[in-house]
């Protein structure tokens, strides 16, 4: 259990790094305590940093959150945040990134063949008058 202490002005926040299960623990403001999470971005962020108000500097890539909950919020299920950081990347998973196709094995084998066997020469027309005949 590690202990991180972040000081704002005369606000002092604990928070208890992490319990055994490595995603769950309390943060600690003041003298109240909260529930806490640590979760998965669904893309990876990247932080700037702009110091003479032209040039932007790469600061760091951000895949994870820790969100801090009221105590009578549920916790999040799984370790995936199925939303982004702002309002555009809401349901992002979903919205923004192609499902894994479904592949079927013997198609999948079978194209491999044939890919293995054009590279060795044998022709194309052939290849595809056998592929048609299956289908």
């Amino acid at each position: 259990m590690n202990l991180l202490m972040v000081t704002t002005g005369s606000l002092v926040a604990n928070c208890w790094v992490l319990q055994e299960d490595g995603r769950n623990d309390t943060f600690m403001i003041g003298n109240e305590s909260f529930p806490a999470s640590l979760l998965d971005l669904p893309a990876v962020v990247e932080s700037y940093k702009i110091y003479d108000d032209s040039v932007l500097i790469k600061t760091a890539d951000v895949g994870q959150m820790i969100m801090v909950r009221e105590e009578n919020d549920p916790a999040p299920e799984g370790v995936e945040y199925k939303h982004g950081l702002t309002p555009p990347m809401r349901d992002a998973r979903r919205r923004r990134f192609r499902r894994e196709p479904d592949l079927n094995a013997e198609l999948v084998n079978q194209v491999e063949k044939h890919l293995i066997s054009i590279m060795h020469g044998v022709s194309v027309s052939i290849l595809l008058f056998s592929s048609l005949a299956t289908c």
